[in-house]
């Protein structure tokens, strides 16, 4: 058996490694069925540094948040994109973006992530509130007596249409929600197949996945694209860009046109659905955040209900501070993001206090943000939901601490440094409005008194899915 593994000698001053008996798998298996526990536990055992085998890859993780910044900063060392590149390319279905033989696309498609800050950003929030707005009185208008629906679904349904419709325009067709509704079922097969995928499991073994994909695919080709109205400013430049490149065939621009949804709204939809359960679950937290709401209509002068239009500034949307603390306090209880970054050559990663871990070209370093969203000397209870937990004397409290020591990075469901998710403000402007919406126009509550867990499928990978769907009901406000 000895045979099987491959021997490492570590050289003085690597951290320790925590290899597992399985050839090959390492500690995989332990720490896909909850990394979050597997984790603490090997802190206790070796400090805040160490290495882990996980099926073939050796995974160096940095558990003490005051060394992140040494991490986040080596942003020359210690790279991601290519790392990132080479996932989406297998998960999606495109080509590599090889530099020989696509220059600069990475490049180039980076800089349109520019259409979802500033001022652009205010259009096509602007643009999205009006979708979610139409999309809520489609659905809801006749809502005047309680209505009952699953809440994920709910959630599903409005979020994917309304992303949709904002960002590549509307279906022209009599049943255009019909034609989106059957590409959000699709994308819901494929969604579920993804942590496989990015575990690097071949799609041919995961049943139907690769039919589904390339059905997906298709729907993004140009000639159906050129059909739909009103698309985003955005999707328009990354279409520009694709034209330039002749060796992109139509099926690997429309791949790529798949990833853009699916990075809209593969994580927007479950972190939506658990600000909405939260909420629910707290009656006081639903009582101040639909308070603050009621206020800001108030003083706008703006009346509520599905028959008038509501306008919200980027400024009043920042200002609703209730509303915000309570989406991020229900984005640290359900995130799960592994931040990696891959060393490009062999060297000694400095921290503070001098430690140093010595690092060999290819080494995976990541650091794991939910021991941080979970640690009792940063948040008090942490597995309490607090929703005014990152409010302070009535404004938007920034200053954490741990052993007396202020924190840099107390919050980190969106990545960091050059990771760090660039449609961050997007998406955290659709919950808001998708909520500001639901609140200002609903009454709304459980219709189940059960307790929805997460489930840790997608440890890793971002925010994690309910580990069921639960009821809830709705009727127009008086």
């Amino acid at each position: 058996l000895f045979f099987f593994f491959p021997v490492f000698n570590r050289k003085t001053g690597e951290p320790p490694l925590i290899n597992g008996w399985i050839p090959y798998l390492g500690k995989a298996l332990i720490f896909r069925k909850d990394a979050y526990k597997f984790l603490l536990d090997q802190q206790k055992k070796f400090g805040d540094i160490f290495t882990v085998h996980i099926a073939g890859r050796y995974i160096t993780f940095i558990m003490d948040p005051f060394q992140y910044v040494y991490v986040i900063r080596n942003s020359k060392q210690l790279e991601f994109h290519e790392f990132a590149n080479k996932m989406a390319s297998k998960t999606f279905d495109y080509p590599a973006l090889s530099k020989g033989k696509f220059p600069e696309l990475k490049e180039n498609l980076h800089r349109i992530y520019q259409y979802l800050q500033g001022k652009p950003l205010d259009v096509i929030s602007d643009h999205m509130m009006k979708n979610l707005q139409d999309i809520f009185e489609w659905k809801c208008s006749q809502a005047t007596d309680w209505e009952t629906e699953k809440m994920y679904k709910f959630c599903c349904s409005v979020m994917f249409e309304a992303s949709f419709v904002t960002l590549y325009g509307r279906v022209p067709a009599a049943d255009g929600h019909k034609v989106i509704s059957e590409i959000r079922d699709k994308f819901i097969k494929f969604d579920a197949s993804f942590p496989y995928l990015a575990a690097n499991i071949p799609i041919e073994l995961l049943g139907a996945t690769k039919k589904v994909r390339k059905e997906l695919i298709h729907h993004f080709l140009l000639q159906n694209m050129t059909k739909w109205l009103g698309g985003s400013k955005v999707v328009q430049a990354r279409q520009d860009i694709f034209e330039k490149y002749e060796l992109l065939g139509d099926y690997d621009k429309a791949a790529h046109h798949f990833a853009f949804l699916w990075a809209s709204v593969g994580n927007t939809i479950p972190a939506t659905f658990w600000a909405m359960y939260y909420l629910l679950r707290h009656p006081e937290a639903l009582a101040a955040v639909r308070d603050e709401i009621d206020h800001l209509l108030q003083s706008t002068g703006q009346k509520r209900g599905p028959t008038y239009n509501i306008h919200l500034t980027r400024e009043q949307l920042d200002n609703l501070v209730y509303l915000e603390s309570a989406l991020n306090e229900s984005l640290r209880m359900c995130s799960s993001s592994m931040n990696i970054r891959i060393s490009q050559e062999d060297f000694v990663l400095k921290l503070e206090g001098n430690q140093e871990v010595v690092l060999r070209k290819g080494d995976w370093i990541a650091l794991y943000p939910q021991i941080l969203h979970m640690d009792p000397e940063v948040y008090e209870d942490p597995k309490e939901y607090k929703f005014d937990r990152y409010i302070e004397n009535g404004k938007k409290k920034t200053t954490f601490y741990k052993a007396g020591r202020k924190l840099k990075y107390f919050l980190m469901p969106f990545g960091s440094g050059i990771s760090m998710c660039p449609g961050r403000f997007l998406a955290m402007n659709e919950m808001k409005m998708f909520l500001f919406i639901l609140l200002s126009h609903f009454d709304v509550e459980l219709a189940e008194n059960k307790a929805v867990r997460l489930d840790n499928s997608r440890m890793g990978l971002g925010i994690l899915l309910p580990d069921a769907d639960i009821a809830f009901r709705y009727k127009l406000r008086s």
